[in-house]
């Protein structure tokens, strides 16, 4: 285990970028495995092997290992490389900054870096600052946290570039805190921190962390996570949804490349599979058909799928979502018909985790079920954390990884015995 502490003051982060152990990033070959996890939706999970549904946590059975975690956090793991990657907060005003990574086959700690913040801490007292889920694309990790604080490092944990986005945007922050995610593409990384004042959206170059493009963003509050993907003609977009309307940007430049006039909600974010895409909006769920450079089409627009504040998620073509209710409600995808409804308990905030035809749901309580998508919904397995859980779980590999605000869990196979690692 190694640890290290980077300070990030006003003085030291006037120019907003700060970068450091440089000399390591040429070490590093792109690295892609099946069993891996790599951001809030888990770009490069192979999405393949079947959850596993025979684990008991008060047993210890079927559990590989669980850690505890420094700070507090709500921010989901990332799987990368051997290496499971979460985030945490602490200190009097959560000004303390952790990243850690831990070996995905023992659990056991082998790095944690902190840095201290220098943008707005405050959040709401579920929350942390340690909201936003980390990324990865395969060289680096990015981890943002609520403070607009943006972090790069490599595997090994060591600091590649630090930038403070409060420095340059003061005041950015509401009263319970940011959560957007960052996404990876086309060697940029991108976040978003819209509130009620100075809010932004930029993308940075993800070798050496100075600006790529920054643009203008509408000054309400928004907690969802850009969504990447190419066009196409290889051309690589980001689109970017508030309750002015969804938008589809360049990746290297900025450029608009489309732009739909709908509210969309400041929660749940944007879901894709293949060419659709699902934005929660005005009480409802739209499915929109990708058309090239074009905008997209509309397929549907349904009530009945409306998500309450977990994001949707596909499962194949189906269309899986959590209501307000805490109801599971599963769509064709194709069409806004509904196949199944499945009633769980409780209030809900994490996305559920979907892979070989099972999904795991975890309400804030951190009671938790398995459920058969391909069955009606049919209830596997119930399970209970005995903590809260915020955060989205992961799942790659035939394995599930769960995070409370201290804990986190590796439940399933090692990742040298899953299918496809």
């Amino acid at each position: 285990m190694s640890t290290g502490q980077v300070s990030m003051s006003a003085r030291s982060m006037t120019c907003g970028v700060a970068t450091v152990a440089v000399c390591c990033v040429a070490a590093f070959a792109t690295v892609t495995s099946a069993a891996e996890w790599r951001d809030f939706r888990g770009v490069g999970a192979d999405g393949g092997a079947t959850l596993p549904a025979e684990w008991s946590l008060e047993e210890s059975t079927g559990v590989a290992w669980q850690a505890e975690l420094p700070g507090r956090g709500v921010s989901g793991p990332i799987v990368v490389d051997g290496r499971v990657v979460v985030t945490g907060s602490d200190g009097p005003s959560r000004q303390r900054l952790h990243v850690a990574a831990y070996d995905d086959k023992t659990g056991e700690e082998l790095w944690l870096r902190r840095f201290s913040a220098a943008g707005r801490t405050f959040c709401h007292e579920t929350s942390a600052n340690a909201a936003p889920t980390p990324a990865t694309d395969g060289e680096r990790v990015y981890a943002f946290f609520s403070s607009n604080e943006l972090v790069a490092l490599d595997l090994d944990g060591n600091v590649q570039w630090v930038r403070c986005l409060a420095l340059d945007h003061p005041g950015v922050g509401n009263d319970v805190g940011m959560a957007s995610s960052p996404v990876v593409i086309d060697g940029v990384v991108v976040v978003q921190a819209e509130c009620q004042r100075n809010s932004f959206a930029i993308a940075v170059d993800a070798r050496t962390g100075q600006t790529r493009w920054e643009l203008e963003r509408p000054a309400s509050s928004n907690w969802t996570t850009p969504l990447a993907t190419t066009l196409d003609d290889g051309r690589a977009i980001v689109l970017l949804q508030s309750r002015e309307g969804l938008v589809a940007y360049t990746a290297s430049g900025g450029e608009k490349v489309w732009e739909l006039q709908m509210e969309c909600d400041g929660v749940p974010s944007i879901a894709k599979a293949g060419e659709r895409i699902t934005v929660a909006s005005d009480g409802l769920l739209t499915s929109l058909r990708l058309n090239g450079p074009a905008a997209p089409e509309l397929d549907w627009r349904t009530t009945a799928l409306a998500p309450g504040s977990p994001s949707p998620v596909f499962a194949g073509e189906r269309v899986v979502i959590v209501n307000r209710s805490g109801v599971v409600v599963c769509g064709a995808g194709e069409s806004s018909d509904v196949l199944w409804r499945r009633r769980l308990r409780g209030r809900f905030w994490a996305t559920p985790a979907v892979s070989g035809g099972r999904g795991l749901f975890v309400n804030a309580d951190g009671k938790a079920w398995v459920l058969d998508l391909e069955n009606n919904g049919r209830i596997v397995l119930e399970a209970d954390f005995g903590e809260p859980v915020l955060a989205s779980p992961a799942a790659t590999g035939g394995a599930l990884y769960v995070r409370s605000y201290t804990r986190l869990w590796k439940i399933g196979p090692d990742a040298t015995d899953a299918p496809g690692g």
